[in-house]
């Protein structure tokens, strides 16, 4: 007899009617027409996504994808009524230290696929084994296979932090340290501050100024911050459009992410664009083309499209209330945060990160920039990024 708490192997086995009925899809879809003369600046150019819609047809291989992620461990428990999908890979190294990696949107479990191995098993990858970690992977509710969601509510970032911590104490992890980006990176210091008797410390990539708040002053920055500071404003001008649907009318949206594989794939890829290493021209400069590929497919093989942009609505609805509630409270005494854990983050070349702006009183323990990669570092840059959170749990285990 099974408990609702047990801890359940799993393994991805999607319909074969499911796979043809996405080839099917996509040889009918119908595509808009191009204006003359444009190209990324209005969106993802109708002649790059008909080629790669193509390539997704008839070259990529969901199959073989499918058994390199079924080569990782995975499982499924519930946790306050939501089922939740993880992977989980121990390390060989008897000391390793447990570490959670989050991911963000438009992310899933397959981001972290490069370095798990890595992580796991440094001597084998010309690492350290004094710097191994038991590695846990969640796939955030509403995302991946932690779908269908059970309610509302689980775009209230605490409440995932709880679930994760929750995760944690049924794996038998009483410290461990966690690591994060996007949606990611707001689980990961939440969970710091949820358990701070467990979490050594919470490393995150790319954080930035608020999105909807004024843009960024120019005046005083280095030549690097200026340049992520220009980059950062023009975000704000020009590529909230997503973040604006979903965190409104995510219901709306909803209908074409789930009925059309080429309109989940550009709602995607354009993402892959704009937030990447700068030096990329294409998304497939930037990532692998395949995994890039397989976190669409998992999009669209479980409907996250929908339940992401809910979660990103839940989400922000929270964040503007939390706003609020601080704007209110603004005229009474001040109080000092409660100090949780150690802090690192890695800034890469695609992010907006300017430390005087996220870290104006130098609290940060671990700081650290990178000429490469971007917002999906695990993916675009896995060596750096490994190499990073390495550095910083080094002197936390």
């Amino acid at each position: 007899m099974t408990s609702a708490t047990d801890i359940r192997p799993f393994r991805i086995a999607i319909p074969d009617d499911d796979v043809d009925d996405l080839r099917d899809r996509l040889s009918r879809t119908r595509w808009p027409d191009d204006l003359p003369g444009t190209g990324w600046e209005r969106g993802v150019p109708g002649d790059y996504l008909n080629g790669l819609v193509e390539y997704w047809r008839t070259s990529y291989d969901w199959r073989a994808q499918e058994a390199r992620l079924n080569e990782i461990p995975q499982f499924t428990t519930t946790i306050d009524g939501q089922t939740l999908h993880f992977a989980h890979v121990r390390s060989p190294e008897p000391d390793a230290l447990p570490l959670v990696l989050t991911h963000g949107w438009p992310g899933s479990f397959v981001d972290f696929v490069k370095v798990v191995g890595p992580l796991t098993d440094p001597r084998a990858h010309g690492g350290d084994p004094a710097d191994a970690f038991h590695v846990v992977v969640p796939s955030l509710p509403g995302f991946g296979f932690s779908t269908p969601v059970a309610g509302p509510g689980w775009g209230d970032l605490f409440r995932v932090a709880g679930a994760f911590a929750e995760l944690m104490r049924r794996l038998g992890y009483e410290r461990y340290g966690a690591q994060g980006g996007d949606i990611g990176s707001g689980v990961t210091g939440m969970l710091g501050m949820l358990a701070p008797d467990r979490v050594v410390g919470t490393h995150i990539n790319g954080p930035a100024e608020f999105p909807f708040g004024p843009p960024v002053s120019l005046e005083g920055l280095s030549e690097v911050d200026r340049d992520r500071a220009e980059r950062f404003n023009q975000y704000q001008a020009e590529g909230l459009g997503y973040l604006h649907l979903q965190s409104t009318r995510p219901q709306t949206i909803a209908y074409a992410l789930s009925d059309s594989p080429a309109g989940q794939l550009a709602w995607i890829v354009e993402k892959y664009r704009e937030w990447t290493d700068p030096a990329a021209d294409l998304p497939e400069d930037a990532v692998d083309r395949d995994q890039l590929l397989t976190n669409v497919s998992l999009y669209w093989f479980t409907r996250s499209g929908a339940s992401s942009a809910h979660i990103v609505y839940e989400g922000m609805q929270a964040f503007r209330r939390y706003v609020e509630q601080a704007a209110n409270e603004g005229g009474g005494e001040a109080h000092e945060p409660p100090k949780g854990p150690p802090n690192g983050v890695a800034v890469f070349a695609g992010d907006h990160s300017i430390r005087q702006l996220v870290d104006p009183a130098g609290s940060i323990e671990h700081w650290s920039e990178f000429d490469r990669g971007g917002h999906f570092p695990a993916m675009e840059a896995p060596d750096l990024l490994t190499t990073d959170v390495r550095a910083f749990f080094r002197g936390l285990r």
